[in-house]
């Protein structure tokens, strides 16, 4: 009879879901067991996405920086730089980053085990080892977080040498005198955007009008204007008809209507897929979408009782930020604790170069919803910030009611935009109106007085609409 183990909660991945959602579980005082099929946790999150992919954006930053104190201060740098310098170090962060977290799911009381799960029952499982034995795993609670990988179009060939995923192009070797990037969603215009500021001739190619198509689209305007600054260049509503290495040295790239491009290599961008085959879902009762997601609920069940499904494997915003809440939420709503609100002002921050952040509602979904809004607007070259750090080119926008009074939403793109958004989420989620923001007192200089500078440009526009005294302290000053 093979070995057989029983818990409280079970879960399904390492990455970020994953492991909030076993944390959780553990600190409600549930016995805890995390699966996870690779000898190191934190999932593709650590080990070939956001961590490397941040790791290498980090080092065109510093390098663009050093390029343009070397040219202020005429002192040459090495315009080639190699790859694998680029991102020297980038090993030592994520074995740090693994090492934390093992010690905190052991710190927490969570056994973790090595093997690939596949469901037996909507509350058993078998667990096969490398070695070829299996083992039985059981609980009344499951989480799946098992991630996902890069789409990879059947028209067009991953080879990983030549043309790449968003996996296989971070272990290249050198840094590529010229790139195309197929795809306009996050992932792509991250990586175009960064390829471009090491000085790689990108061409971003997409089907769609425009990139990150689901961003306000002054943002989305301000990316490709900040690409080809970079030396890139985005062609819109475009698709690949064809591509191949010529088995020397170049990838020869046809579009639809009959372009040529020629390029040293080729990332292919064009989404992911969630990792569930092999698990057995059939056995459980867990039903697919359309689009083979693990479908759920608005609290993140399953079809089958007593199992869900949290991170990448159940489709967008595929944000590791929203994947770690959604394992909290997940765990909690299985143990029957209180979820809280937090789930709904996920904020979300995109690593192009420079950066894109938003929270709440964008201007078109805030006009579809409320019919008009006012639109405050701070351009960060009139912030004296902006200037001395050279972080000109940023835009941050306060939405708000037709009334200019209460704050629907924020979209920033420039130096950071990841950071800066937080102060938006907490002012939408303590119901700040437009004249508190107008009404602080930021440190000077910082690029935080956008939120002010766009707060005074939302009461200018809203004109003779003055508030109620009773709700606001607005002085006359701080408008003037």
């Amino acid at each position: 009879m093979s070995e057989r183990l029983e818990f409280d909660f079970l879960v399904i991945g390492s990455g970020p879901a994953g492991q909030k959602a076993a944390i959780q579980a553990s600190k409600a005082g549930c016995r805890v067991a995390l699966i996870e099929r690779l000898r190191a946790v934190g999932g593709a999150c650590v080990h070939s996405g956001t961590i490397p992919s941040k790791a290498l954006r980090e080092k065109a930053l510093q390098l663009t920086r050093a390029r343009q104190v070397g040219n202020a201060f005429n002192m040459g740098l090495a315009a080639d730089v190699p790859l694998a310098q680029l991102i020297d170090g980038v090993e030592d962060i994520i074995r740090a980053h693994d090492h934390y977290m093992a010690a905190q799911l052991e710190r927490n009381g969570i056994r973790c085990l090595r093997g690939r799960a596949r469901f037996k029952s909507p509350s058993a499982l078998d667990v096969l080892r490398i070695d070829g034995t299996t083992f039985e795993v059981r609980a009344p609670r499951v989480v799946i977080a098992t991630g996902s990988r890069p789409r990879q179009p059947a028209e067009l060939a991953v080879d990983h040498e030549h043309v790449l995923d968003s996996d296989s192009i971070l272990a290249l070797a050198y840094l590529p005198r010229s790139l195309v990037v197929v795809g306009g969603g996050v992932i792509a215009c991250e990586y175009a955007s960064t390829f471009a500021a090491l000085g790689c001739a990108v061409t971003q190619v997409d089907r769609a009008a425009r990139p990150l198509g689901f961003l306000d689209a002054e943002l989305s305007e301000r990316y490709v204007q900040a690409l080809g600054a970079s030396g890139g260049r985005f062609l819109a509503g475009r698709s690949i008809a064809s591509a191949h290495w010529d088995g020397v040295e170049m990838v020869h790239v046809t579009l639809d209507g009959g372009t040529h491009l020629d390029a040293d290599k080729m990332l292919i961008a064009q989404g992911r897929i969630a990792n569930v085959e092999g698990l057995g879902l059939e056995c459980a009762g867990v039903k697919l979408t359309a689009r083979g997601l693990v479908e759920v609920n608005g609290e993140l069940q399953t079809t089958a009782a007593g199992i869900y499904a949290a991170g990448d494997v159940i489709g967008p915003p595929s944000l590791a930020s929203a994947a770690m809440e959604q394992g909290r939420r997940a765990a909690c709503h299985a143990l029957g604790l209180l979820v809280g609100a937090g789930h709904e002002l996920v904020p979300s921050g995109i690593y192009t170069i420079p950066e894109i952040a938003t929270v709440g509602l964008d201007e078109a979904a805030a006009r579809q919803k409320w019919g008009s809004v006012v639109v405050g607007r701070a351009e960060f070259h009139e912030i004296a910030r902006g200037q001395i750090a050279g972080a000109q080119d940023g835009l941050l926008k306060l939405v708000s009611d037709p009334e200019g009074r209460t704050l629907l939403g924020v979209q920033i793109i420039g130096d950071g935009a990841t950071e800066l958004v937080h102060i938006g989420q907490m002012g939408l989620a303590a119901g700040a109106t437009v004249d508190q923001f107008v009404d602080c007192v930021f440190n000077f200089p910082t690029l935080a007085e956008a939120y002010r500078v766009a707060a005074l440009d939302i009461v200018k526009r809203r004109g003779t609409r003055r508030p109620d005294p009773a709700v606001t302290t607005v002085t006359d000053a701080a408008v003037g």
